[in-house]
């Protein structure tokens, strides 16, 4: 029976922790609620409650998942780019000639976000 009340305790907290480490890479990475709202499949309002600490991710949810391979984005390219953020920046909104697309605007769909998050994952792992 603890082993069952821990586990809650742990989903309860992992889902405040996403919700909140979303909040701050779409702040830091300028993205609307109408941009946060097509990466992570939610409306605009539920975006808009998120950010503002009233709502959190379902950690059962499809949405959830999404935002774990968002901060996955987030944490790779920091690892990448030394760092540095206006080059992490830079990265994202600039054309890439490997996914044919720039960045930012491949992360709108589920498919695109895991491309974008194994084209990093895949340019960290170079030796």
């Amino acid at each position: 029976m603890k082993m069952t009340k821990r586990v809650l305790e742990i989903e309860r907290s992992d889902d405040r922790l996403l919700s909140s480490a979303i909040g701050r890479i779409a702040k830091f990475w300028n993205l609307s609620n109408v941009k946060l709202s097509a990466v992570l499949g939610l409306s605009e309002a539920t975006i808009s409650r998120l950010r503002s600490g009233k709502t959190f991710l379902d950690p059962a949810s499809k949405s959830f998942e999404a935002g774990q391979f968002l901060l996955r984005l987030f944490r790779s390219l920091d690892a990448l780019m030394g760092s540095d953020d206006d080059a992490a920046k830079s990265w994202l909104t600039s054309h890439n000639l490997d996914l044919e697309a720039r960045p930012i605007d491949l992360i709108d769909s589920f498919k695109g976000l895991l491309t974008v998050c194994d084209y990093v994952d895949a340019h960290r792992a170079r030796v």
